[in-house]
């Protein structure tokens, strides 16, 4: 009998396929206690366990097959970077000889702390970096109890074409999946900006997460159907199901080769519309990733890895060096270097601020860091140095009024004459601009847009914000909505507020990397898209497949209507003539 699940895809693609179950063998941990003569040893005992851990990610790491994105190792790297840490490595240490219990408890409640700071964060994408404590602690348990290497981390060919299926998966696994010749993987836990839904992004690999009880339906060798986009997974498809999927996959193959001719063409409009395209990263190994999508400059780098997996934060001259690097790497093309956005519930300077009981509406972004000059100084002093290689953009994420603005304005302003006065080089037409996210700010854009050099709209926050929602939230992720009237109304009003004042105007978040979305935007007078790497081909497919002119009026309509069915059936019909070619 044939059975639809639904989940969240979180990487595109349709797989047809057998299923292979990942049995984890859930750890059970339970306390006893050590005798004091015995404390020594059980932390020996411990440290062990950790050296075992980092060998077996690297000998994982050594198994990643030559030509893979370069992120795939980065992420196998964050996790051993995990195990260098004090929190990870010292502080079980120190409640084994404080509790006087044994090395397993002592990791579990440390990493049950940890969790717990990461699920108070803002950030969804920061937030699910819960996941990766998870997977090391686990990792770390695994040995200390004396389980084997997990059946699924070693090689084995004989899962060449299998679907996955698990309650989760780590980086790890992920990474072996392209190994073994994996068509694609499915879970009951794990989020969209997880790292191993990332990772399956890098790999091409469809994947969907959030399949809720799907391991009551699903079985060993059972042949199902994963449509990546859909988020749908079919169990025992018919023969008619299984012809179409198949048509879909072969469309998918002439789709794909049909991008990589876009690389050289200019993201050009049918109406003659120049339209940038820029590439969203936050890892220094994603840096070659942005030349070979074709991109135009980096229209946000992320600063906050920098900031993670650390008791103190990194100096100037850590960060003077990684951007010198990116900016000297994409000279001239603009690099874009957001500021700090992390929020108070992450301890960057080892002590760190109590848990708000709000976060998302509490001290982070540019208020953590105008409350922590000590914080802030040395991030803008390393950019401002760097500026001088090549072209740079500041970025000041979360303003909602004006007098943020105008401190950290006197703050760049300051160091400015400070490095003046010291004979100190930077480049004193570095361009600064300001994130719109918050909806105060995108009510107040035409008076931010006096003061700065460009705007750039941050959708996922702008989005989350207006509709006063968690889109992580399951309860009410469905109010996640782009084409809510009040999110287009304040897009709007951001655009035209930068034209008015001769100011480009651009887009970071997800929306700008939605195929669906593009047309409508660009009828909005959107002309810079900042996406990831990944999608910046499909998005000049469909910039360079619009006539504005055609879909002027009945984006027009759109943006009017308050009725969502409206909306969603003006936004199929702009897109009518793309629809056909959406194979995902």
């Amino acid at each position: 009998m044939t059975i639809a699940l639904r989940g969240t895809g979180v990487s595109s693609g349709v797989a047809i396929g057998k299923v292979h179950i990942v049995e984890r063998n859930r750890v059970e941990v339970s306390e006893y206690q050590v005798a004091v003569v015995d404390l020594d040893s059980e932390t020996q005992r411990f440290h062990n366990a950790i050296t075992i851990a980092r060998q077996q990610l690297r000998a994982i790491r050594e198994h990643i097959p030559p030509g893979l994105a370069a992120d795939i190792s980065g992420f196998i790297d964050t996790h051993l970077l995990m195990l260098e840490d004090g929190a990870i490595t010292q502080e079980p240490v120190r409640i084994i000889r404080e509790r006087h219990c044994n090395a397993e408890w002592a990791l579990k409640l440390q990493g049950d702390a940890l969790s717990a700071v990461f699920d108070e964060m803002n950030d969804p994408y920061l937030r699910t970096r819960k996941d990766d404590v998870h997977h090391v602690v686990e990792r770390v348990q695994r040995i200390l109890l004396n389980h084997g290497p997990m059946r699924h981390e070693l090689p084995d060919s004989r899962l060449r074409d299998y679907i996955i299926f698990a309650d989760d998966l780590s980086p790890a696994d992920t990474t072996m999946m392209e190994h073994h010749g994996i068509a694609a993987f499915a879970t009951e836990f794990g989020g969209p900006t997880s790292h191993t839904a990332i990772l399956a992004r890098s790999l091409g690999i469809p994947a969907i997460v959030g399949l809720i009880n799907a391991r009551e339906y699903v079985r060993s060798e059972d042949l199902i159907v994963v449509d990546g986009r859909a988020g749908l997974v079919i169990i025992d498809p018919d023969a008619d199901m299984l012809a179409y999927y198949r048509g879909r996959q072969d469309r998918r193959h002439r789709y794909i080769k049909g991008l990589a001719r876009l690389k050289g063409l200019p993201a050009r409009t049918q109406d003659g519309i120049d339209v940038k395209l820029y590439a969203n990263v936050e890892l220094p190994l994603e840096f070659e990733s942005v030349k070979e999508a074709g991109a135009e400059g980096i229209g946000l780098y992320r600063t906050e890895f920098l900031y993670m997996n650390r008791s103190e934060p990194p100096t100037e001259e850590e960060q003077f060096e990684v951007y010198r690097q990116l900016i000297e790497s994409m000279a001239p093309r603009p690099v874009t270097i957001r500021t700090l956005d992390l929020g108070a519930d992450k301890q960057v300077d080892g002590h760190g601020n109590p848990l708000e009981a709000n976060p998302a509406l509490g001290l982070r972004a540019v208020r953590l860091c105008l409350k922590e000059p000590s914080l802030f100084r040395p991030q803008l002093r390393a950019i401002i140095r760097a500026s001088v290689y090549g072209n740079v953009r500041l970025l000041i994420p979360m303003l909602s009024n004006l007098d943020e603005m105008y401190q950290v304005l006197g703050t760049i302003d300051n160091i400015r004459a400070t490095f003046s006065n010291q004979g100190i080089a930077f480049d004193e037409n570095m361009k600064i601009g300001g994130m719109i996210e918050v909806p105060a700010a995108a009510l107040c854009a035409d008076a931010f847009a006096r003061h700065m050099d460009f705007l750039s709209l941050g959708t996922n926050d702008l989005i989350q914000y207006t509709m006063a929602i968690d889109r992580v939230n399951k309860d009410v992720n469905y109010l996640y909505d782009p084409l809510n009237p009040a999110v287009l109304r304040l897009i709007s009003m951001t655009i035209k507020a930068g034209k008015r004042a001769g100011i480009s105007v651009s887009m970071c978040g997800e929306m700008a990397g939605d195929e669906h979305f593009v047309r409508l935007l660009l009828a909005m007078g959107l002309n810079e898209f900042s996406v990831h790497p990944r999608v910046l081909l499909q998005v000049k497919r469909v910039i360079r497949s619009t006539s504005v002119d055609e879909i002027e009026r009945l984006s027009q309509r759109l943006l009017r209507s308050h009725d969502a069915r409206t909306r969603q059936s003006m936004l199929n019909r702009i897109n009518a003539n793309l629809e056909a070619d959406m194979t995902d």
